[in-house]
């Protein structure tokens, strides 16, 4: 693309960014290095944050580029080798500070592969609902806490009136689902700290977290999952009342549904252009979550067979076909680069690792022989503390919606009473608190955007309710028969070098811990989060990372403004809110040639 504003350079190159953007990213990072010499708190610098930075033509209504940038170098991973094995959940969980519990199993799974470990039926069973509460509770939280507030009657007011004007009197196809007769009632019952549906998701994020602490103790970094299953017991009555607690969200889940499938088809149908709202191909990788308990033995050598047997599909899905589905194979296929990081990797002082423990050839940038550390010499691409994860050389995103649509496509799931894929779409089947039968169905989008992100998300509720329901079902009958035993103790470590992967997930998308074990110590260890995905660097080849693209795909639809002083930047924010992220995160706003520079926060962190 070679585009040009006045008074302002063209970009070179396809994909490199202009000299307005680096000026103001450059200086970005100069101040948050200032910053965090400055912090005397090392605990506060670990999660970082994020900036995101767009360059606008207001008059034409384009965004003309756009980078997102990592804005500390986390390095937590060096906290890791050389530590106690029974104890490095508790530090891995530390990689984030809102979802400890999704990074403990992580890191359980990492060392259960490297060891040799498989947990008890039950573990593993209480394992997956620790991970459906967590789910629940985030996607409650960024439905309507933080996404939701950018739909609201208090956005399109002050952002765009005439389309204000239009939902006051805009029927509501699923009222029954959801109880608002007109869209504008339902765009008010989503106005940030007043709105009833905002209200009423803090309310069921609680009730997530409740049932959280009955089976996990303390929330969100409990400290009960541990490599070989979890800490502390379960029982008939511990799982009666965890089954009663989160038995609302089976209505819930067909009324959240209701709300967006209203409000997103309303907007399409107001403003066809929301459609190239974050537009982006549909390329997206899960590694699948909630083990089957019969078939999941925690080994590197059968992870296809378990993975396959997950209550969600592992798979790559690349320009909307899927290309594959085996756990190993995602796995081999990773690599993490540094082109356009302020990181650096290590000199390597041993052996590069070439394949995999079944003989899959890895790449030398493959997270087990990553080794980063804070450049020493200048990059005159970087831009970001971040970096570029790959699967066999194409970039993808990852997030709650990814577990639907590969399942969707896979048509993989174990037999479900609740839940069923036949390569469209899924349906779901859910009895609800008076034992009705609760049906609904998400279908595979035709186009990729913000709006299908958050939609799917939405549809993720179901999903997690159908599964939670299954393994409800599965620990009663563990605990019937007698079979309570809920972890196996870390004995008898093994010699030698042994390779580990924790490949599970949080809410907001795929997470894995990498792990290499050296004589009983780690050696190497390496964590990918979603979020840092989500919004990571440019390719090698220049391609824009999954954030960035869909931010170069969005049409500016806001009316409401005159000039850049009173520019809002709502459909930017919309596309931002749409990934997810778990970080702090700012968007820098260039007008034209990059002189006017707004300052616009994203709410992503109301956890």
């Amino acid at each position: 693309m070679n585009l040009k504003t006045p008074g302002e350079e063209s970009l070179d190159t396809a994909g490199a960014l202009s000299a307005a953007m680096m000026r103001e990213m450059r200086a970005r990072n100069r101040a948050n290095l200032a910053a965090a010499a400055a912090q005397t708190d090392p605990l506060a610098r670990l999660e970082g944050g994020l900036a995101v930075h767009c360059r606008v033509d207001l008059a034409s209504r384009t965004v003309l580029e756009s980078a997102s940038m990592a804005n500390l170098f986390k390095g937590y991973e060096a906290l890791l080798p050389g530590r106690d094995l029974g104890k490095v959940g508790l530090i891995s969980a530390t990689a984030s500070g809102i979802c400890g519990g999704v990074h403990a199993t992580a890191s359980a799974l990492c060392l259960e592969m490297a060891l040799g470990l498989t947990p008890p039926p039950l573990g593993i069973v209480l394992r997956n609902l620790l991970l459906s509460c967590q789910y629940l509770n985030d996607s409650c939280l960024h439905l309507f806490v933080l996404a939701g507030p950018d739909y609201s009657r208090q956005a399109f007011e002050s952002t765009n009136p005439e389309i204000w004007s239009r939902a006051v009197k805009a029927p509501c196809r699923r009222a029954q689902q959801h109880g608002y007769t007109r869209v504008g009632d339902l765009m008010a019952a989503l106005d940030k700290g007043e709105g009833a549906l905002y209200k009423e998701a803090l309310q069921m994020a609680a009730r997530a977290r409740q049932a959280y602490t009955l089976l996990g103790g303390k929330y969100p970094h409990s400290e009960s999952i541990v490599p070989g299953g979890v800490a502390l017991p379960a029982d008939a009555a511990k799982l009666a009342e965890f089954s009663a607690v989160l038995q609302p969200f089976a209505a819930y889940s067909q009324k959240t549904a209701a709300v967006w499938d209203d409000v997103f088809d309303f907007l399409l149908e107001a403003e066809p252009r929301y459609a190239e709202l974050g537009r982006a191909p549909a390329s997206m990788l899960d590694f699948g979550q909630w083990d089957h308990p019969d078939y999941y033995d925690g080994s590197y050598a059968r992870c296809d067979m378990w993975g396959a047997r997950r209550w969600s599909t592992p798979g790559a899905l690349i320009d909307g076909q899927l290309a594959c589905t085996a756990l190993s194979l995602l796995n081999a296929g990773m690599e993490e680069h540094l082109d356009y990081s302020y990181q650096q990797r290590a000199a390597q002082s041993r052996a590069m690792i070439g394949t995999d423990p079944n003989g899959n050839p890895i790449s030398r940038f493959h997270p087990w022989n990553k080794r980063t550390e804070p450049a020493k010499a200048h990059n005159p691409h970087a831009y970001s503390w971040g970096s570029s994860l790959a699967w066999r050389g194409h970039n993808f995103e990852v997030g709650a919606y990814a577990r639907l649509y590969l399942s969707a496509a896979a048509q993989a799931l174990p037999p479900s009473k609740y839940v069923a894929a036949d390569g469209t779409g899924l349906d779901f089947s859910l009895p609800d608190e008076q034992a009705n039968e609760i049906r609904l169905r998400w279908n595979i989008p035709a186009l990729w955007n913000a709006f299908e992100r958050n939609r799917a998300r939405a549809y993720s509720l179901a999903f997690n309710v159908g599964v939670t329901r299954e393994n409800i079902a599965l620990a009663k009958a563990a605990i019937a028969s007698g079979a309570t035993q809920t972890r196996v103790s870390l004995d008898n470590v093994p010699t030698g070098k042994r390779l580990g992967v924790g490949l599970w997930g949080a809410s907001r998308g795929f997470l894995a811990h990498w792990a290499v074990l050296d004589e009983q110590v780690i050696d190497n260890y390496q964590i990918a989060i979603p979020s840092r995905i989500n919004v990571g660097t440019r390719m090698p080849d220049r391609t824009p990372g999954p954030l960035e693209q869909a931010l170069c795909n969005t049409r500016i639809i806001e009316s409401r403004y005159n000039d850049a002083n009173d520019f809002v930047g709502i459909d930017i924010r919309r596309v931002v809110q749409s990934f997810d992220p778990c970080m702090d995160c700012t968007v820098y706003i260039l007008i034209g040639d990059g002189a006017t520079v707004l300052e616009r926060t994203v709410d992503t962190r109301a956890r």
